[in-house]
């Protein structure tokens, strides 16, 4: 871990409790680990089999392994405080949680779930999600996260579009890229990643958007041109209303569909 952390004579801990992706919700020990730990660590932390495990997903605690590594590793070294908010979307805060970090972080995630997250009474064959709008939707690295809140409450084989600026493209930077472009399909991207002797450099966003593309076609409204969308193994929209349209004709116009406007800012399940 960093060593200023590791040598510090008193460790407060500040953060923002929200649904996460992997490890349930954010804060808590997350303030810590991976937060500053070392390259190996957080590859290791991001490992497959961790992160395809049906527990790391948005909203689990409990039997979450991922959460489980945050907090054994973020306790290695005692934490004399901790310090968390909850915001709403004018981000204004909606609430403070602080003190012993297990018993504040349990409070502060429970808050997050009753205002944050939505419980839904079924599937539905098309959700139109977001990245909840810049910074967020910088890049298609950071969208999987709106797909992926989508993906919670999609049909199988349904239909998710997702409206992301994506102005900072794929980004170029990183391996993201290159692992999308060099794989056929979505099975060939997990199949790479599973085999791998050792973690690869940005495999577990590659492998959660692979998960999403296994289940549900994915369509991209974006900056990003349209036959490199293709090349990822998603559908470039150019219009959201007109493709929700053109799916209605296809499978019947009395369906229902979710609209997600702020993206992974509110979480849905299935109650």
């Amino acid at each position: 871990m960093n060593r200023d952390y590791v040598e510090a004579d008193r460790r407060i801990v500040l953060g923002f409790i929200e649904p996460h992706f992997m490890a349930g919700f954010s804060g808590g020990y997350k303030g810590v680990f991976p937060a500053v730990a070392d390259l190996e660590s957080i590859k290791h932390y991001h490992r497959a089999q961790v992160i395809g495990d049906p527990l790391s997903t948005w909203g689990v605690l409990a039997g979450n392994p991922t959460q489980a590594q945050v907090r054994a590793n973020g306790a290695l070294l005692p934490v004399d405080m901790l310090i968390n908010v909850t915001q709403n979307r004018r981000r204004e805060i909606t609430g403070f949680f602080c003190g012993d970090v297990i018993a504040a972080h349990d409070a502060g995630c429970a808050f997050a779930k009753k205002t944050a997250m939505v419980a839904c009474p079924h599937p539905f064959p098309i959700v139109v999600t977001s990245n909840s709008g810049f910074p967020l939707d910088q890049n298609l690295y950071q969208t999987v996260k709106g797909m992926s809140a989508a993906a919670q409450i999609v049909s199988d084989g349904g239909l998710i579009l997702a409206a992301a600026e994506c102005g900072d493209g794929f980004p170029d930077h990183g391996s993201f890229k290159r692992f999308l472009f060099e794989h056929p399909s979505a099975q060939a991207m997990l199949d790479t990643i599973n085999h791998a002797p050792a973690p690869i450099e940005d495999q577990w966003q590659v492998q959660l958007l692979a998960l999403i593309l296994i289940r549900a076609r994915v369509g991209l409204q974006s900056l990003i041109l349209p036959d490199e969308i293709r090349r990822a193994h998603l559908e470039p929209v150019a219009d959201i209303a007109t493709r929700v349209a053109t799916e209605l004709a296809r499978i019947g116009r009395d369906q229902p569909v979710a609209v997600m406007p702020e993206g992974p800012m509110t979480i849905p399940y299935l109650a």
